[in-house]
């Protein structure tokens, strides 16, 4: 059993790719708790959008957990690396 938090919105019984996007992130340890005033913030809800930030993650070299939980999973926070460069847009 995982502690999932209050604010997990849980997906359709049959989206798959939607149970895939949020077992990965669970996985990450990233969970839907909050203080109250705004939600969690930003979690993957699709298997696509896992996949890009996963890829992020390893062209970054920054760990997946940051990358999962961020709008634009190429926009590197100041405390980790930014000396790669981004890729071009649309791939």
């Amino acid at each position: 059993m995982t502690d999932a938090g209050p604010d997990l919105a849980v997906p359709p019984r049959r989206d798959t790719r939607a149970w895939r996007a949020l077992e990965a992130t669970l996985r990450a340890g990233i969970t839907f708790h909050s203080c109250g005033c705004g939600g969690p913030g930003y979690r993957p809800r699709t298997w696509p959008q896992v996949r890009e930030r996963r890829e992020a993650a390893r062209r970054l070299g920054v760990a997946e957990y940051a990358v999962l939980q961020r709008w634009d999973p190429w926009e590197a926070d100041s405390a980790e690396r930014s000396d790669r460069p981004r890729p071009p847009a649309g791939g």
